[in-house]
């Protein structure tokens, strides 16, 4: 019996490598265009999200644009909490990703596509 050929899903793997759900827009990308944040203790000593850019930080990861709209979505959805299966009720402060992407984020960086940042570099020296 010969078995029907299977359509090529949409969602399969692909040559960008591993892909991820942005927490703020619910967008899908690849691993290397998302922000990834774990929960660790600020700067006060209370727990908190923070960046992990490199992606090699010990724990559970939630994955985000680094952008301030889906850091936004994020904050507004409580999604923060959610991802990083934190208790509800549990205070998460996620300021420190919001420095961070306003630090990283300049007006001459744009979104193009799924989230990703394009810089603005100029040819000048």
């Amino acid at each position: 019996m010969i078995s029907p050929a299977l359509p090529a899903e949409a969602d399969g793997p692909s040559s960008d490598g591993p892909v991820r759900t942005c927490i703020g827009c619910r967008g899908r990308a690849p691993r290397r265009d998302l922000l990834r944040t774990v929960v660790g203790t600020d700067e006060d000593g209370r727990v908190a999200v923070l960046p992990d850019p490199r992606g090699v930080a010990a724990g559970r990861g939630a994955h985000l644009h680094p952008t301030t709209a889906c850091y936004d979505l994020a904050v507004r959805r409580k999604a923060f909490p959610r991802a990083l299966r934190r208790a509800a009720g549990a205070p998460l402060e996620s300021a420190p990703v919001r420095q961070y992407l306003d630090r990283v984020t300049t007006d001459t960086d744009r979104p193009t596509g799924a989230g990703r940042l394009t810089r603005n570099w100029s040819s000048s020296s």
